[in-house]
């Protein structure tokens, strides 16, 4: 019965939560900061586009637009959140059977919120990273992360589409991290916004020379290799999620010329689904049909 009320009272308190979203315009409101930033990026894209041949209303832009609320609301909304709750009291619960009350190793709240903040995206970002190689180099994660590339007209929408199990996997792999830090520093609203405008900003058909910080940010140029179908690594380049750095350290980089032009996807795009309830099992069924 605790975990059926755990279920039913997080059900309940992210459907208020997407109502307070939607009805109630403040500063922490994350909904409308989504918008916001993704405005921003769709006018730069307007007015300086890198691809001036590609239509203002480029290939799938519904689409994407569609996933961007879908993958950070309606996923949640439709049970995601109350079933992730359910699953972090049975750890905690399974912990307890071993006289480990929490996993904290680092008493970050006692560090100034600059560092808080420093930490948690610099961490986030690495575990990302190490995630986002392994939706690579792990065939049946490949599947699903194929959603994701299968881009063909690079937009800052392009960020958020991704297949739904990409969210299962990454909060999944980054619970006990982030935990052993202190779990509830990861709902700081900058750190999120920080990381959403990257994202953004990496995936949107615009060029802004970023100079030497291009070595540690990402950027556009750096990450449409990442989406080019033809490159000489199988397993992929240019993991960065926000930051660049990991791929200079890990010798990942891979940026041979100007890709303003490359085409984007993988090699079996013509046998990948475009509709979006096709898209949304895609992983699933592909395993099934191997």
């Amino acid at each position: 019965m605790e975990y059926i009320d755990i279920f039913i009272t997080s059900f309940k308190d992210y459907a208020r939560y997407v109502g307070n979203e939607v009805f109630n315009l403040h500063w922490g409101n994350y909904l409308y900061w989504l918008i916001g930033i993704s405005i921003f990026f769709y006018t730069l894209e307007l007015t300086m586009p890198w691809r001036k041949d590609q239509p203002k209303i480029r290939k799938d832009f519904w689409l994407d637009a569609f996933y961007m609320f879908f993958n950070f609301f309606l996923f949640s909304l439709v049970g995601y959140y109350a079933i992730s709750n359910v699953f972090v009291e049975l750890f905690n619960d399974f912990l307890g059977l071993f006289g480990i009350e929490n996993l904290v190793a680092i008493e970050i709240n006692t560090w100034p919120v600059w560092a808080q903040l420093l930490t948690l995206f610099i961490l986030r970002d690495f575990i990302h990273w190490n995630v986002h190689r392994l939706l690579h180099r792990v065939p049946t994660l490949w599947e699903f992360h194929k959603v994701h590339h299968s881009v063909e007209q690079m937009g800052f929408a392009a960020h958020l589409r991704f297949h739904w199990m990409e969210t299962i996997v990454y909060r999944t792999i980054e619970y006990i991290p982030l935990a052993m830090i202190g779990f509830g520093i990861q709902e700081f609203l900058l750190v999120h916004l920080f990381a959403l405008a990257i994202g953004h900003f990496n995936h949107s058909n615009i060029r802004v020379p970023l100079g030497p910080f291009k070595y540690i940010f990402n950027n556009p140029q750096m990450h449409i290799w990442h989406h080019a179908k033809h490159i000489p690594s199988k397993t992929g380049v240019n993991f960065g999620i926000s930051l660049s750095i990991w791929d200079y350290i890990f010798g990942t980089n891979y940026i041979p010329k100007d890709g303003r032009d490359e085409k984007l996807g993988f090699d079996d795009m013509d046998q990948f689904p475009s509709e979006l309830k096709d898209q949304l099992i895609y992983g699933f069924k592909r395993r099934k049909e191997k």
